[in-house]
């Protein structure tokens, strides 16, 4: 077995959810690699940024290179997402080839590097940011298909590694409150007003009610729990949405 460092990864992390994810990891003692655009800007001795477009396919494998190469990634988070909303008549197939490669290209690279690791200890954690979208959502088109097709991938892998000690679960936030939520919403509109009273708690979500969620999945204790999928969307996914 190794005797390499551990660090969990998280792409997206420098702003968000994924900001917070590291946050809240940090503070449990985990070591912490961000992978996103731009640096995280979290003064902590324990958090190392890269920076990389997770829609390159080149370039991110040859950060997970180098990154396998350092540590031991046995905790891999994938939390980088974009939207890019659009009416079907309107949904560009360009706009679907980013989303595929972001959303499911870029969580198979992440689990493939982090795999060697993983089995070396025996143990794993596959946490999937999906989205409450992936239950169908006007405009959502490209990111609905992507963000429901994870849920496919993290059954199938959850069968797959179990024996091996590696856990597969998913995320489902929404609607949280982020930089993506108010590049669709309106931020103080009346939009996001009726938005808020619309679902079963009457408020948006937070960054850190979805940190908490990957808490939990992350967590060695919780070893007899995989192939799951939990929704951060305060009764949002039992009910009906419209934004």
């Amino acid at each position: 077995m190794s005797g390499r460092t551990q660090v969990a990864v998280v792409t997206g992390g420098s702003a968000g959810i994924g900001r917070a994810i590291c946050q809240d990891l940090l503070a449990q003692g985990h070591e912490v690699v961000s992978l996103a655009r731009r640096a995280c800007d979290i003064a902590h001795p324990k958090l190392h940024s890269v920076e990389v477009g997770l829609t390159d396919r080149e370039a991110t494998a040859q950060a997970l290179a180098e990154l396998a190469g350092s540590f031991d990634l046995t905790t891999v988070i994938h939390n980088a997402g974009v939207i890019r909303a659009s009416l079907v008549a309107d949904v560009k197939l360009d706009d679907l080839d980013a989303l595929v490669e972001l959303h499911l290209g870029c969580a198979i690279q992440l689990l493939q590097a982090g795999l060697p690791a993983m089995r070396a200890h025996g143990f794993g954690r596959v946490v999937l940011l999906s989205s409450r979208a992936a239950l169908g959502l006007p405009t959502r088109t490209s990111y609905s298909a992507t963000k429901a097709g994870m849920l496919g991938m993290a059954r199938t892998w959850a069968l797959e590694l179990a024996p091996e000690g590696i856990t597969v679960n998913v995320v489902a936030p929404g609607p949280i409150r982020t930089d993506m939520f108010y590049d669709v919403v309106e931020a103080g509109s009346e939009r996001e007003r009726a938005l808020a009273a619309a679902i079963p708690v009457r408020r948006l979500g937070e960054s850190a009610d979805v940190a908490r969620a990957v808490r939990f999945f992350v967590d060695p204790a919780n070893s007899f729990v995989t192939g799951q999928v939990l929704y951060v969307c305060g009764g949002s996914s039992v009910g009906s949405l419209a934004i």
